[in-house]
């Protein structure tokens, strides 16, 4: 194209139609003089066009005339205004001097130049305006605030739990074969649980007892006892905490206070209780138990593991009760519904089951919606389910529709093991990138905790809990990065 186009630069559109003016004249001659030397033996004088032929050509070429006129016109106008776009644009005269007013190269390249200076603006305008909408967003999220940070684990934590029962605390299960109660008030560390001989991989309260059920990676589950010293003052009984310095623990587990190798680290002023055995070990399973949890009334456990299986125990016993079987994979998640006997199982078989344990026929239903392996599935209200994926989604299901979501959100990382506020309906989605993400049962984004150089996960977040009716901290996180968070979430907030 510029090859074709620079013997044009210089000249205006006049001369190009008047040399197309002798080009016709040429033709009407019949041959251009060239022509005439390259065929000597022809008589010129002899060739005339017919007078039909010779009218159209004549037609053609006073059109292809006109259509130069209104080019050129056109050019014209076109310099008329980019003269106008300068001067709005504060584009001196001196600038444009440099190009020439005179052809159209010049009047491109002034047209080029205009566009840039018109480029830059709309930039700068797009710049102030995301800016804005940036700020708007972090007024937003400042609902969202980081209230207390949990430390002392010396590996990363699997999953955050909220206590059932008595004054409220969380715990924690960890890959550094350990489980801790922290008081939320104070950040502090209560007690430790040192049982398991490998990563501890789950941590559920009981629902009515100063009991706690741990799973971990050493193909047992242990249900321990809760004896915690608090540092501040509650109000009403709570079995298992009064008068613990005088009482001591059956032949069966072993409670003993902190001594200085199994301190936790940032312990403070006060003595932290160490349990080293628990009251109940659950075994039967082959492969690493992923999760266990209490089904409701407290009188029996479920756990799931990497032998593909979910053993149902009596509570009291540790006997094996029935064995759940059909998952095709690994399971990676188990939760038993708060109200009802019923639990779901979530595999890396891309599937999540639900199983109905108030009759022996135990039916089952299995939900097919994710590409990848579904990481955690937990009850919402009454019948629903959400789960939560690799394929980086998260499936809101109505139990009484099993063929296709509700909801589907899509999120830009994988999910982890997610939360559900019970009493706002909102959802807390721990991802693969480290944030987390707020969303309500509809699928409508409410928020993003924040996360930056001062707070929040600096590696994946594995797990989260509500903590619907505290008034400091009502949501918790934690994380691969050791870290346990406690956060004061506005679910109103957008972002």
């Amino acid at each position: 194209m510029q090859a074709a186009w620079a013997p044009q630069q210089g000249k205006m559109p006049g001369d190009s139609s008047l040399k197309m003016k002798s080009r016709v004249a040429m033709m009407r001659r019949g041959r251009s003089s060239a022509e005439g030397e390259s065929r000597l033996d022809i008589d010129t004088s002899d060739i005339v066009l017919p007078p039909h032929i010779r009218s159209r050509l004549d037609d053609l070429f006073t059109q292809i005339e006109r259509e130069f006129e209104l080019l050129y016109a056109e050019n014209l106008a076109l310099h008329d205004e980019v003269k106008v776009l300068n001067n709005r644009l504060g584009i001196g005269e001196r600038e444009e001097s440099h190009e020439p007013s005179d052809s159209l190269f010049g009047v491109k390249a002034l047209a080029k130049k205009s566009g840039s200076q018109i480029s830059q603006k709309i930039k700068t305008t797009y710049k102030a305006s995301t800016s804005r909408i940036v700020s708007s967003f972090k007024a937003a999220s400042s609902g969202c605030q980081q209230v207390r940070e949990y430390r002392g684990h010396r590996d990363g934590v699997w999953e955050v739990s909220l206590s059932k029962h008595g004054p409220q605390v969380i715990g924690t299960a960890s890959a550094d074969y350990t489980a801790r109660l922290w008081c939320i008030e104070t950040g502090s560390c209560l007690l430790q649980y040192n049982g398991h001989s490998g990563s501890v991989n789950s941590l559920r309260f009981h629902p009515s007892q100063d009991l706690v059920l741990t799973a971990s990676g050493d193909q047992t589950s242990h249900i321990w006892r809760a004896q915690i010293n608090l540092p501040i003052p509650f109000s009403g009984d709570f079995p298992g905490v009064h008068g613990l310095q005088k009482s001591h623990s059956s032949g069966e587990e072993e409670v003993e206070t902190s001594e200085k190798e199994d301190a936790p680290d940032d312990i403070g002023d006060h003595e932290v209780t160490v349990v080293r055995s628990p009251v109940l070990e659950l075994h039967g399973h082959t492969g690493v138990i992923i999760a266990a949890d209490w089904l409701a009334g407290g009188t029996q456990v479920i756990s799931a593991s990497w032998d593909r299986m979910a053993n149902l125990y009596d509570a009291e016993t540790a006997e094996v009760i029935n064995t759940l079987t059909g998952h095709d994979s690994e399971l990676t998640h188990v939760c038993a519904h708060p109200a009802q006997k019923l639990v779901v199982t979530s595999s890396k078989d891309t599937t999540f089951r639900v199983w109905d344990l108030r009759d022996k026929s135990m039916q089952v239903n299995v939900f097919q919606g994710h590409t990848q392996p579904v990481t955690s599935a937990v009850f919402a209200g009454v019948d629903m389910v959400v789960s939560g994926s690799d394929d980086r989604t998260v499936k809101v299901w109505d139990l009484r529709n099993m063929r296709s979501p509700n909801t589907t959100i899509r999120t830009d990382s994988a999910v982890n093991r997610l939360a559900i506020s019970q009493s706002s309906m909102t959802i807390a989605i721990p991802l693969d990138n480290r944030h987390v993400r707020l969303h309500d049962i509809h699928g409508v984004r409410l928020g993003r905790l924040p996360r930056n150089n001062r707070q929040g996960h600096s590696r994946m977040v594995c797990a989260a809990t509500w903590c619907d009716d505290h008034p400091m901290c009502n949501l918790f996180t934690c994380g691969f990065d050791r870290r346990v968070f406690g956060w004061n979430v506005n679910p109103q907030s957008k972002d």
